[in-house]
């Protein structure tokens, strides 16, 4: 009987082993080619990686590749996580980061408060792109890095920079020399006994929109752009919800979503409002998508969720999506460690993979044959006019979640069956030594 178990023990152990091999040979890349590679939007491409290796290494960067995938520019401030980047007018890259700063180096009023060892610098950095010196930028201290980092800020066509600040839920425009132009409030605006809170947030719990813990991070506000009628449109990451506000009332005029509808957004980023349609396409993040709206009816018209039919492909937390002039869809897929564009049926037709160095992918912008296009192409197809592919969800949804978490730690090709395949061989080595020693013990 003994022997039979451990034979069994062995048999099991061994089959696990070549499951292993098989895994590893058989890995998918996480870019996986199904279209025809003519087919993608040519240029080079700007990306921003938040971090790498993990969500607290700050270590973020921002780098232009060209076709090939070759980085052909490339700036790492110290010790910074790393957001937004765009090509601002005459070629110049402006980078939105959080610093960490050591106590010591903190102005007084802002160590403490929830951090002891640190403060942080958010900054907004146009460097010149030939010698990666600093050509503007605007900076100021908040407590700590967690959700207080600076996410977007865009450069307007007048000159100023319009910033959108989580940590102090404002968004504000600054001119040239650094002075302040206009503040828009969200305490004022989105909080209790506002009508906004009225009209969409009463009854629901406060606990759930993030007033609780020390991060206090209740509207996690992480893009703003200017629309063409002069109103700034926000992504209000902890309502679920973008608002447009007109800055010469500050009034909130429109309200896409609606606070705590995880079927319409959950906890979006970047959106991307395609003017000439009234439609905006929208970096469903928790819900693992890229989803496209008529703005008027909030008719879904298009989604992507993945493409091929293994788990590894489906997108994992995408943080940003751009329509691009010829009907292409470029991603930032976060927890994927990946950029893929994606043509009007769904086939990726370009990619470029960072999971070998588990890059936190934050930002993507197309820059054009002319290597200068700005952050949101004009002029581009709306989503009812194209195809997309649509995933199930199930057990391939969690597995695909599951998954993305472990490439943090695991080679990538072990995935959920070498997960199981691991543990198998643990216990059988567990019975193996457990036979050996009963067996010692008995001679």
């Amino acid at each position: 009987m003994r022997r039979r178990r451990v034979l069994a023990f062995l048999a099991i152990f061994l089959v696990c082993l070549g499951v292993l091999g098989v895994l590893a040979a058989t890995a998918d890349d996480r870019v996986q080619i199904e279209g025809d590679e003519s087919d993608r939007y040519p240029g080079d491409t700007l990306i921003s990686v938040q971090s790498y290796g993990w969500f607290g290494n700050h270590n973020g960067d921002a780098f232009i590749i060209n076709e090939s995938g070759e980085r052909v520019w490339e700036y790492q401030p110290d010790d910074a996580t790393v957001f937004d980047a765009e090509v601002v007018e005459g070629g110049n890259v402006m980078i939105s980061y959080g610093q960490r700063v050591p106590a010591a180096d903190c102005p007084e009023e802002y160590r403490g408060g929830g951090a002891d060892d640190h403060c942080i610098l958010n900054v907004v950095e146009e460097v010149d792109r030939d010698t990666n010196e600093r050509e503007w930028a605007y900076t100021w201290y908040d407590h700590f890095m967690s959700y207080h980092e600076v996410h977007d800020a865009d450069r307007l066509d007048d000159g100023e920079t319009v910033i959108i600040d989580m940590g102090e839920h404002r968004t504000f425009t600054v001119n040239e020399s650094g002075e302040i132009t206009w503040e828009w409030s969200a305490i004022e605006h989105l909080d209790e006994g506002t009508e906004f809170w009225e009209s969409y947030v009463e009854g629901t719990s406060r606990e759930g929109h993030h007033y609780t813990g020390g991060s206090q991070d209740w509207t996690h506000m992480n893009d703003v752009d200017r629309l063409d009628n002069g109103n700034f449109l926000m992504s209000i990451r902890n309502f679920d919800v973008l608002i447009e506000v007109d800055p010469d009332t500050d009034e909130i005029v429109r309200v896409i979503g609606e606070p705590g509808n995880h079927g319409i957004m959950h906890e979006q980023h970047d959106p991307n409002y395609l003017e000439a349609h009234d439609h905006v396409i929208v970096s469903d993040s928790e819900n693992n998508r890229i989803v496209e709206y008529d703005v008027d009816t909030m008719e879904e018209v298009w989604r992507y969720e993945g493409a091929g039919t293994g788990t590894q492909q489906r997108l994992q937390w995408p943080r940003d999506a751009d329509r691009l002039p010829n009907g292409n869809t470029l991603i930032a897929d976060s927890r994927r460690f990946r950029v893929i564009e994606v043509n009007e049926t769904g086939s990726v037709v370009w990619g470029h993979d960072l999971g070998d160095e588990r890059g936190i992918v934050y930002d993507v912008d197309p820059l054009g044959p002319s290597g200068e296009m700005s952050e949101e192409p004009e002029d581009v197809p709306a989503g009812d006019e194209l195809n997309s592919t649509n995933y199930g969800g199930g057990v391939s949804e969690q597995a695909a979640f599951a998954e993305s978490w472990l490439d943090f730690f695991l080679p990538r090709w072990v995935g959920l069956p070498g997960i199981v395949a691991l543990v198998t061989m643990f216990v059988c080595a567990l019975g193996l030594a457990w036979e050996g020693i009963w067996a010692y013990r008995n001679e």
